[in-house]
């Protein structure tokens, strides 16, 4: 019974952790747009690859991050069992 408390405690600390980080991407992309703005890339302003490419693969990243984590995760309580 302890081994399923935690399990669950560490699956729903990773997933607030990288919902934070979700959070926060989506956030300081927007926040900092006017200041990226006077930053260009090849004539397009910085906050727009920010918005466009950045996000996607941030959010990409935080999906592959909870994919090896909870494989570790089920590996390590498994073994317990």
């Amino acid at each position: 019974m302890a081994d399923h408390e935690g399990y669950w405690r560490s699956t729903r600390r990773l997933t607030a952790i990288l919902l934070l980080a979700w959070i926060a991407t989506g956030f300081l992309a927007v926040f900092f747009a006017r200041e990226l703005a006077n930053l260009t890339i090849f004539g397009w302003p910085l906050s727009f690859y920010l918005a466009a490419q950045g996000a996607s693969l941030a959010y990409l990243a935080i999906i592959g991050i909870h994919a090896w984590r909870m494989r570790r995760l089920d590996r390590q309580y498994q073994e317990r069992d």
